[in-house]
């Protein structure tokens, strides 16, 4: 039997939300939009071969696939006597009564019965069939909705008098209905998450999934069947240890929090603020937050109490305490490594090693860090750089033959020819003057320092001598004058060509200062 095929990232997922987050099967599958069965098929190999979470930092993908493509145990089903599913329904409506104490009544009449899992999937198979809708009840700390408004906030830009339109976030706790709301200035992705973190710092803590919808910032591509989440929206979850189950599409019913919490927002905050004119984003946001408090307090029209007074006693007790640093906003995208081991990210270049050549990998982008990762291992990281068209390169990315030449800068080179004699510097920082490119002047810098071991340092000096005087710098004469022995013949003087008298001709006294 092979395995379903899933991206390495959603494998990853599962395994997080059911050993960290501890999500039932069910609810992974919601949250990753998989099948049921799928989810059952990867934890039993993970299972099988003792995989916990976390998984450990060389865990990469291809070795991952590895395990997890062992053949998992095979579960099989007999014919087993069924519940009276209808009394069942009636028994839970009851207070108190959950699913686990009428499967142990179940089981005490039915040994041989369904197991508490069947039992559960066969009943919700059965609730399915009914169709009917009931008021969802939410734990408390359990989970959040979010979504944005449909009205927008014109702001005024008071030097050009351009309007723009701010967006308005809303987050509301299931259990208490205690409500967040923010204005951003678009519904992007950093807007997005930004949004996200100052929710939870409100709430000052973290609730045990979030609920959004299906917009382009939460979910990469949109599918009835298996939308693909957002990597930083993952990522931000992942970081907070939190579950994301977005809602399925066409299921008013699975944002129905989210659509009361907006409809509330617009008749307490937009609505009192819609004759206000704002200059600034940082001017809206405080009227919003002045606003919030009273919408928080106000009294139940049916229920005793407010918001708040559930918030403090359902949802505040449960929610996970918020790490000690915030989340650090990171973008992904996918970069192929070029033929000069870089890769291109926001029009700088990035090496990577020279093994990862033509290799596509995933670039992880912070406003300091350019991380770069290969089937789930990081192989490269840099201080990211603005400057356009410019490269950052480790030496130890390099093969080792372009490392030889890239330690040996024109400065070293002229260092290492004075260490000989001030003839062989001349001729070295002649060299690399003369040539278009600097690669070009190193490697003939290169073949000079060679003729240093194969006739010493006293007779280069002395060759490099001999060719300044016939003036001529390249590394073929210099080893030419070598292999001929003329760096061994005496120097002889310059000769001295005779001037013609003329009238027009300046003499040496000619440049003689004169003295007063």
């Amino acid at each position: 039997m092979t395995m379903t095929r899933l991206s390495m990232r959603k494998i990853r997922e599962v395994l997080r939300l059911a050993f960290e987050v501890g999500l039932s099967k069910r609810e992974i599958a919601r949250s990753l939009s998989i099948s049921h069965p799928t989810v059952i098929d990867y934890l039993s190999r993970a299972k099988s071969q003792g995989l916990t979470w976390p998984l450990p930092d060389n865990l990469g993908d291809n070795a991952l696939e590895n395990i997890l493509s062992g053949p998992p145990k095979a579960v099989t089903r007999s014919s087993r006597p069924q519940p009276e599913w209808l009394l069942v329904r009636s028994e839970l409506r009851k207070k108190g009564v959950t699913l686990q104490l009428l499967w142990e009544e179940y089981k005490a009449k039915e040994p041989s019965g369904l197991q508490y899992s069947q039992f559960c999937d066969c009943y919700r198979r059965f609730d399915k069939t009914l169709d009917l809708v009931l008021r969802q009840e939410h734990k408390g700390g359990e989970k959040l909705f979010v979504d944005y408004a449909g009205q927008t906030v014109p702001i005024i830009d008071p030097e050009t008098g351009g309007i723009s339109r701010a967006q308005i976030f809303v987050a509301v706790l299931g259990a208490s209905n205690y409500t967040y709301a923010e204005a951003t200035v678009s519904q992007d992705l950093h807007s997005w998450i930004g949004s996200h973190i100052r929710a939870f710092e409100y709430f000052g803590g973290v609730p045990f999934a979030v609920i959004p919808d299906n917009l382009k910032s939460a979910v990469t591509r949109p599918c009835r069947y298996e939308p693909d989440l957002n990597p930083t929206y993952q990522e931000m979850a992942a970081y907070y240890g939190v579950a994301i189950l977005p809602a399925r599409v066409r299921k008013p019913r699975d944002k129905a929090k989210a659509e009361t919490g907006v409809l509330i927002a617009e008749r307490r905050i937009l609505a009192v603020l819609r004759n206000r004119t704002f200059f600034s984003l940082c001017e809206l946001n405080t009227s919003i937050a002045e606003l919030l408090e009273p919408l928080n307090t106000r009294p139940f029209k049916k229920l005793p109490g407010n918001r708040r007074e559930l918030f403090e006693a359902l949802d505040k007790p449960v929610l996970k305490p918020l790490p000690q640093i915030p989340y650090e906003y990171a973008e992904w995208k996918k970069a192929r490594v070029n033929i000069d081991y870089h890769i291109e990210v926001l029009g700088h270049y990035y090496s990577l090693p020279y093994t990862y050549v033509h290799q596509q990998v995933e670039v992880r982008i912070t406003v300091t860090i350019i991380e770069c990762f290969s089937k789930g291992i990081r192989v490269a990281s840099h201080l990211r750089s603005h400057q356009k068209g410019r490269h950052t390169t480790q030496i130890e990315h390099m093969p080792l033959s372009h490392q030889r030449t890239f330690a040996w800068t024109p400065a070293k080179m002229i260092q290492w020819g004075e260490s000989i004699g001030p003839y062989t510097a001349q001729i070295i920082a002649a060299i690399l003057a003369s040539r278009p490119h600097p690669e070009q002047g190193i490697r003939s810098c290169q073949g000079v320092f060679r003729l240093a071991k194969s006739y010493g340092n006293e007779r280069l000096e002395a060759a490099c001598h001999k060719a300044l005087a016939l003036k001529v710098r390249s590394y073929k004469t210099i080893a030419a004058i070598l292999k001929a022995g003329m760096d061994q013949t005496p120097q002889d003087p310059p000769k001295e060509s005779p001037l013609p008298d003329h009238d027009n001709i300046r003499g040496a006294d000619y440049y003689q200062t004169e003295t007063v």
